[in-house]
């Protein structure tokens, strides 16, 4: 029995690596029906990426999560026959081919409609489906670059700076969940399914705040700052007497006063520079010389004691080891123990957020290449498993 509050969706993942995939992920955990489609002689490149354990991707183990694996070649008129079935009594089709692929294989939005006129189709590529970019490879990595991330991300004197993990694809699979779910509540009123055309540039573009503007009215291009903001100080890593480090913030003006007056140094608060955030962020050498010498003679946990206490916003930078043992995490069970065919208990990321009344849960880890393909080409789509062997040794499915 599928539990959550999207019971009864089925949603079809045909796209690869992590943006469209991880959107198909959470919808997943919330109790969709997500059928992943795979090429049955390429699977998706995310079940090698990362640390793996007795040759099982831990990555996958959790990108897969709650996913049914069938394989088809697309490219084949039978695996797009297999396809189009599947589409014609789903909700929702996620795909991150380059633009004209499904076209070129006879899956077009407007056939897939023909058949289904309620489905949802997330098109999510690097570029999107037009412009002079739109036939280009795209990975997160060129959105961290092309948006303006990498540009301000980084000492002032080094280089322009990367993260060391998918954020571009993460912040794309967070927006292609509200992009389904608005198109899915509209379809509640129209009846009509639409086209999702989410290009990965673009979500990392939003949140990058007022830059766009600034650029626009004032030209002026943020700079590198390393951990510094240009928004408001002191902000940054600090190291303390026992060699942890600690990050601290102070958006709030009432909490840069409380950490000023902490360290010693009220003076600081009277200056005219100090009422706003970007009068101090001008001032960050001077509040730091106010600031890193209390907390470097300080251990890490007397630095938490005395902020908790003084009511400001302070916390310590932490290893995935650290998170593991953290009581913060531990009560919201952020990292969760679930049972593994391959590899027995098995911890990794619960869901991203509780819901009261209709909570999700992770039903079953990342299954094996095509695993499914008896249970829904048979059960799904009732084709007869003479059918199904008959697939297979053509290398269809």
């Amino acid at each position: 029995m599928t539990n959550g509050p999207l019971n009864g969706l089925v949603v079809l993942d045909v796209a690869t690596l992590f943006a469209g995939p991880l959107a198909a992920t959470i919808l997943g955990d919330f109790g969709a029906e997500v059928i992943k489609v795979e090429h049955p002689r390429r699977p998706d490149p995310a079940r090698t990426h990362g640390p793996a354990k007795d040759g099982h991707g831990l990555w996958w183990k959790m990108l897969g999560r709650n996913k049914k694996a069938v394989t088809a070649d697309l490219g084949t008129p039978e695996g797009a026959a297999l396809l189009r079935r599947l589409a014609a009594e789903a909700d929702v089709l996620i795909e991150n081919f380059r633009p004209g692929t499904l076209e070129r294989w006879g899956l077009s939005p407007e056939s897939l409609h023909e058949d289904n006129p309620g489905l949802v189709i997330a098109r999510v590529t690097g570029f999107g489906q037009f412009g002079p970019y739109a036939g280009r490879p795209g990975f997160g990595t060129l959105a961290e670059s092309m948006s303006g991330f990498a540009a301000i991300t980084g000492e002032p004197d080094g280089p322009p700076t990367l993260p060391p993990f998918g954020l571009a694809d993460g912040i794309s699979a967070l927006t292609c969940v509200n992009a389904v779910t608005i198109a899915l509540l509209h379809r509640q009123t129209s009846g009509r399914g639409q086209v999702i055309d989410l290009a990965i540039i673009e979500p990392l573009l939003t949140v990058l705040g007022a830059q766009p503007s600034a650029y626009d009215q004032l030209g002026y291009l943020q700079p590198r700052t390393g951990n510094r903001s240009v928004n408001n100080a002191p902000r940054g890593t600090y190291r303390t007497r026992d060699g942890r480090w600690v990050a601290l913030s102070t958006s709030a003006q009432s909490i840069a006063e409380r950490v000023m007056l902490l360290v010693g140094h009220p003076e600081v608060i009277e200056e005219p520079w100090f009422a706003s955030g970007s009068g101090r962020a001008e001032h960050a050498d001077e509040l730091d010389t106010c600031l890193t010498p209390w907390i470097a003679a300080r251990d890490l946990s007397e630095v938490m004691s005395e902020f908790e206490k003084a009511q400001a916003a302070i916390a310590p930078v932490y290893e995935i080891s650290d998170v593991f043992a953290d009581p913060q995490f531990q009560a919201l069970d952020s990292i969760t123990t679930v049972d593994d065919p391959d590899l027995g208990r098995l911890r990794m990321q619960n869901l991203l957020f509780r819901l009261s009344e209709t909570p999700g849960s992770i039903r079953w880890t990342g299954l094996a290449h095509g695993a499914s393909n008896d249970e829904v080409y048979q059960g799904r789509l009732g084709l007869p498993a003479k059918e199904i062997d008959e697939l297979r040794e053509k290398g269809i499915i």
